[in-house]
């Protein structure tokens, strides 16, 4: 069935914004229940990130694609699978999506809507680790999309998870989640002035894991249209 771009922006806003709020708020819900225990913290927060992610894309992947992250959004541009004209809409949505989705979770735990997050994820170390991070996702999304497909969203949910424990960053790995995080001075958040860094470092690992796939699989533009799962303009 064919879905109209509004239709598709808006899943992609409505996806963003139960991501977010899955991290922010679990990430609440962990501390509180975590007695200083960050490792448990942890936890809690990565099965839940990893859980909702997967169910995030099997519900929004067959409408928008269910890329809830920008820079999977201008890879498949980069890779003419979404048409450069629709890609702003997209990200906006996105990035909107996000924002809304901080805020969600801070009414849901009783905090003020926005507060700007103190948590330092600075240093090179970090910022490597968001490029690893970046680059491994869109490997297990091109990889996944283009021989296995129907494995993507536990693939990603899969990769996200063990991404929160073998990177410094924990894994952040998306420009949206990243800035509805300064947004929030939980456990989850990050400070402002580390944002920067972190978008840089996710968008250069897309790009390499991208360019890297396009030689491992020679006609992986000729399916980007099925990232993530496929889905139709009209």
């Amino acid at each position: 069935m064919n879905r109209s771009l509004p239709r598709r922006a808006v899943a992609e806003f409505t996806g963003t914004l139960f991501l977010v709020a899955t991290v922010v708020g679990s990430g609440v819900m962990a501390e509180r229940l975590a007695n200083g225990n960050v490792a448990l913290a942890l936890l809690a927060n990565t099965m839940a990130t990893g859980a909702a992610l997967v169910a995030l894309i099997f519900t929004f992947g067959g409408i928008s694609g269910a890329h809830l992250n920008p820079v999977v959004t201008v890879m498949d541009a980069l890779e003419r699978g979404l048409p450069w004209r629709e890609t702003p809409h997209y990200v906006a949505a996105q990035l909107l999506g996000g924002i809304v989705g901080a805020i969600v979770a801070h009414f849901m735990f009783g905090l003020s809507p926005i507060s700007f997050s103190h948590h330092a994820r600075n240093g090179g170390p970090q910022v490597f680790s968001e490029f690893v991070a970046t680059f491994g996702l869109m490997s297990v999304i091109w990889g996944c999309s283009r021989l296995r497909s129907n494995a993507v969203p536990f693939a990603a949910g899969a990769y996200i998870t063990a991404a929160y424990w073998f990177t410094a960053s924990t894994s952040f790995a998306n420009p949206a989640v990243t800035i509805a995080r300064s947004l929030s001075d939980t456990f989850a958040g990050i400070r402002p002035i580390d944002v920067p860094g972190f978008i840089g470092a996710q968008l250069l690992g897309a790009f390499a894991a991208t360019m890297l796939f396009r030689w491992l699989v020679p006609n992986l533009q000729a399916g980007a249209k099925e990232v993530i799962l496929s889905q139709q303009s009209e």
